[in-house]
C-alpha cells in the first residue's frame, strides 16, 4: 500500500516502533509527531529528549544500553560542571551537548522547532520525517500532593519518586499543531499508529494540540496503538506506577479504555491474550503479538505486524 504512515511518538518505545518501521516504509512517507511536552530550557539550552531519541535511534547514534542519549558518549562537560559546583542532576553528554548548542542556536536566530528538527535530521542522514507535535513550547506539569513539578524535575531530578495526582500541560490552548503533520494528516494518509509510549505524558499531550483530534478522525485511515503495558507492567518508564496513582487498572484494558474513543485497533502482547475479548467488547480489534522490542529483529516485526494490523483494518 501507499501513502505516509504518521506516528506519535514519545519515549523510548516510541523509538524502538520508529526504529522498526523505518526499515518497512521507506523515506518522507513515515511521518513521526514527537512530543515536546518534555521540552525544556536548561543551562541557557533548549533540550528536546523525545525528539532526540528519535533523531538518535534513526541515525544510529544511540545508546543501546541505557535506552537514552548517544552512545560512546563522553563526559567531560558534565565533570567540569561538576567541578564548578553547577546543577548535575540532569545529564548531558559532550555529543549530545553538541546538539542542543545548534539548536538552541538555530531557534535564538528566530527558526521554528520544526525547521530546526527537519535541519538536524538531515544533517544526520535521516530520511523519515520527524516533527514536534508544534511549534511553540508545550510543558506537561506533573501534579503531586506536595505541588506541581515540570516534567523533567519530577521524571529526573525526583527520579518519579513523587505520587501523581493528575498532568496539566502549559501553553497547550495557545499551540498550534505542526503544519508539516496537519499536511500529512490532510494528505489521506495510509495509516496512523499511537507508538507504545506513556499514554499520559508522552501522547496526551500531542492528542490535546488543539486541532490534533479533529484532523486525525478526518484523516480517515485506520487507527492502532501499541500497548504500553505488558503483562500489568510498563516495560520502561512510569506508566505503571502513574496509572496505579491515577486508581487506572494497570493493564491493556486501562489501555483500551484511554484511548478506545479514538481508536480502530490496539496490538497486545502474547502475555496479555486472555483480556483480548474484553478490549473487542469495548469495539476495538484486536491484534496479539510479540511486542517485547529487544533487538532490531523484534523492532521490525512488530513493526511489521502493526502495519498488517492497519491493512487489515482498512479493507
Amino acid at each position: 500500500m501507499t501513502g505516509k504512515v504518521i506516528t506519535l511518538s514519545g519515549g523510548v518505545g516510541g523509538a524502538k516502533l520508529v526504529l522498526g518501521l523505518s526499515h518497512i516504509v521507506m523515506g518522507g512517507d513515515l511521518v513521526v509527531a514527537c512530543n515536546t511536552g518534555d521540552d525544556f530550557d536548561h543551562l541557557g539550552l533548549r533540550v528536546c529528549p523525545d525528539i532526540d531519541s528519535i533523531l538518535y535511534s534513526l541515525s544510529g547514534l544511540s545508546d543501546q544500553q541505557r535506552g537514552w542519549g548517544r552512545r560512546d558518549e563522553t563526559w567531560t562537560f558534565m565533570s567540569a560542571l561538576g567541578d564548578l559546583k553547577a546543577p548535575i542532576w540532569f545529564n548531558l553528554g559532550d555529543g549530545d551537548l553538541a546538539t542542543h548548542v545548534f539548536r538552541s542556536d538555530l531557534l535564538r536566530q528566530g527558526q521554528l522547532l520544526g525547521a530546526v528538527t527537519a535541519e538536524l535530521a538531515l544533517r544526520l542522514g535521516i530520511t523519515a520525517t520527524i516533527c514536534p507535535m508544534s511549534d511553540d513550547p508545550v510543558a506537561t506539569i506533573v501534579q503531586t500532593p506536595e505541588g506541581e513539578l515540570a516534567f523533567q524535575h519530577y521524571f529526573v531530578r525526583e527520579q518519579c519518586k513523587p505520587s501523581v495526582t493528575g498532568f496539566r500541560f502549559e501553553g497547550l490552548n495557545t499551540a498550534s499543531l505542526n503544519g508539516t503533520v496537519a499536511d500529512a494528516l490532510n494528505d489521506n494518509p495510509r495509516a496512523i499508529i499511537i507508538a507504545p509510549s506513556n499514554p499520559y505524558v508522552s501522547v496526551d499531550p500531542i492528542l490535546h494540540i488543539p486541532g490534533m483530534m479533529d484532523a486525525l478522525i478526518a484523516a480517515d485511515a485506520p487507527i492502532v496503538a501499541v500497548s504500553p503495558i505488558v503483562g500489568g507492567q510498563a516495560l520502561k518508564g512510569p506508566a505503571a506506577k502513574m496509572m496505579a496513582e491515577l486508581g487506572i487498572d494497570v493493564s491493556v484494558l486501562g489501555i483500551a479504555r484511554h484511548y478506545h474513543e479514538l481508536l480502530d485497533g490496539l496490538i497486545i502482547d502474547q502475555i496479555d491474550a486472555n483480556l483480548a475479548p474484553k478490549i473487542e467488547a469495548m469495539g476495538l480489534k484486536v491484534h496479539v503479538t510479540q511486542t517485547i522490542m529487544s533487538d532490531l529483529k523484534s523492532r521490525i516485526d512488530l513493526a511489521s505486524a502493526t502495519l498488517a494490523f492497519t491493512n487489515e483494518l482498512a479493507q
